[in-house]
């Protein structure tokens, strides 16, 4: 593909369409609009006939990788592929033309899908109540941080601390603070699981709660979440759970039955909804029952005459988006759910699992394996094996676009020198895995017989190596060629 831009593809009269002379009285802009908002010259704009302006926006769209063309192992983000009935249901007239001011008795049937998976979520995580209204997993996480701070409140204590440990996802400790909370670091242990002793040292009458990605962002369960709940327990504080990782206990492990008091929910990672690249979210919580009172308003409810939205309930920390959240968004993760079942759910699970162990036992013995624990969803390895030819983790993720394939999450988590981080998820075949399997072989077996092949790359891709900060803060939208 050569890399021109449509305004270099640009010739003089040519055109995409050609219209009838108009047969209706024209008027003059100047007469239209006020002088302020008219042109003071012609736009800028390509002159293309339609298939050229097709082909070009065609070969642009197959330079972008995604789910659609091949494995997006990215671990701690789960970019499952999305089922297009999914997508289908999402389009349904009734659903996508629906507007959020209709009144209730207009949209019987959005209200009910939404209470529907409220109580799905809730059965599904073992929580008493769910608010689908959050639209982001770091808003599911402020919200259940305001929801902790209105339960401790009205009990009269003002606590100061939230106890993160260092192998928790990355966006907690922002949301403490957003939450007007102080976060406090808990170490892990040798095996990667949270450190007990650092978390009684730790763990006193100023602490709100304690966040926990369960599985850790290392892929490893923390085995030992019953004493963990009781040690905060004890202090009078609550347990969070990010439930970024929720992809490795759905139907499997009910949250709220192993001592959580507080979950938010992934939708587009755990339920299969679209995400990335800043489009719709939604990040629903889960709460128990003393906790129920204070999710955000406005609730819905069922009556007689149908559905509703009740009153706001005292203790509501009042509402935390406009209207309900991202409901088409809910519309696919609803579709998902129906579409498994518990048992599919469940199953989804295991091979997710599958996938992620077969994955580490096969390419584990090629790079440091900083905690060899038993892996769930996702594993995290290490790159530092190759500092001696010079080549870091990042060498790899580059040249891994050389083979066609997206890179794994890199540099995270924070505690694990050079990390790579892989989530297969549960959709790729055996073939699949195969095919990653083989590729890494290939650049571990090049850096050992010709690194600067590696260090050099990516070789076959549009845009070569770049000075990313530099990529960041300068942003050269005419990088291909000459400024038009």
């Amino acid at each position: 593909m050569d890399n021109k831009l449509i305004f270099e593809r640009s010739v003089t009269g040519r055109r995409g369409v050609s219209l009838p002379v108009s047969d209706v009285p024209v008027s003059d802009m100047a007469s239209l609009f006020p002088p302020a908002f008219l042109r003071q010259a012609a736009a800028r704009l390509p002159e293309a006939t339609e298939p050229e302006v097709v082909r070009h926006y065609v070969n642009l769209s197959s330079l972008n990788y995604h789910i659609d063309k091949g494995i997006y192992p990215l671990g701690s983000c789960t970019m499952k592929y999305n089922p297009k009935v999914n997508e289908k249901c999402a389009r349904f007239e009734g659903f996508e033309a629906l507007h959020p001011l209709a009144e209730p008795s207009h949209c019987q049937g959005a209200l009910e899908l939404m209470v529907h998976l409220e109580r799905m979520l809730a059965e599904i995580s073992g929580m008493h109540s769910v608010s689908l209204q959050p639209v982001a997993g770091a808003h599911g996480e402020l919200t259940a941080l305001m929801v902790i701070h209105a339960y401790h409140r009205h009990r009269g204590a003002e606590r100061r601390f939230v106890l993160i440990p260092d192998s928790a996802h990355g966006t907690n400790p922002a949301s403490v603070v957003l939450a007007g909370y102080e976060p406090r670091g808990i170490k892990s242990g040798a095996d990667g699981t949270i450190d007990l002793d650092d978390l009684r040292a730790k763990m006193d009458e100023e602490v709100a709660a304690i966040m926990i990605t369960n599985p850790n962002t290392l892929g490893l369960f923390e085995k030992n979440i019953t004493e963990i709940g009781r040690i905060v327990h004890d202090k009078g504080g609550l347990l969070y759970m990010d439930g970024a990782n929720l992809n490795a206990l759905m139907g499997i492990v009910k949250p709220g039955k192993i001592g959580f008091d507080v979950l938010h929910f992934n939708l587009h990672k755990t339920f299969s909804t679209p995400h990335g690249g800043g489009g719709p979210g939604a990040g629903p919580i889960g709460v128990s029952e003393a906790l129920a009172p204070f999710l955000p308003c406005p609730r819905i409810r069922k009556t007689d005459k149908g559905y509703s939205f009740a009153e706001p309930h005292a203790l509501s920390i009042g509402r935390v988006h406009s209207f309900y959240g991202n409901f088409l968004v809910m519309v696919r993760a609803y579709a998902y759910i129906l579409s498994l079942g518990g048992k599919g759910l469940a199953q989804a699970t295991e091979n997710a699992i599958l996938n992620a162990n077969y994955l580490f036992k096969k390419i584990r013995d090629h790079f440091q394996v900083p905690y060899p624990g038993h892996a769930l969803h996702e594993f995290v390895l290490s790159g530092s094996l190759f500092g001696d030819k010079g080549i870091k983790t990042l060498d790899i993720a580059k040249r891994m676009l050389d083979y066609g394939v997206y890179a794994p999450t890199i540099y995270f988590p924070l505690i694990v020198n050079e990390a790579i981080m892989v989530e297969p998820t549960e959709t790729e075949s055996r073939e699949e895995l195969d095919r990653f399997i083989s590729v890494m072989e290939s650049i571990v077996r090049e850096i050992r017989e010709n690194p600067e092949v590696v260090k050099n790359a990516p070789h076959t891709t549009p845009v070569r190596r770049l000075d990313e900060a530099k990529a960041a803060k300068e942003l050269d939208i005419n990088y291909f060629s000459k400024q038009v």
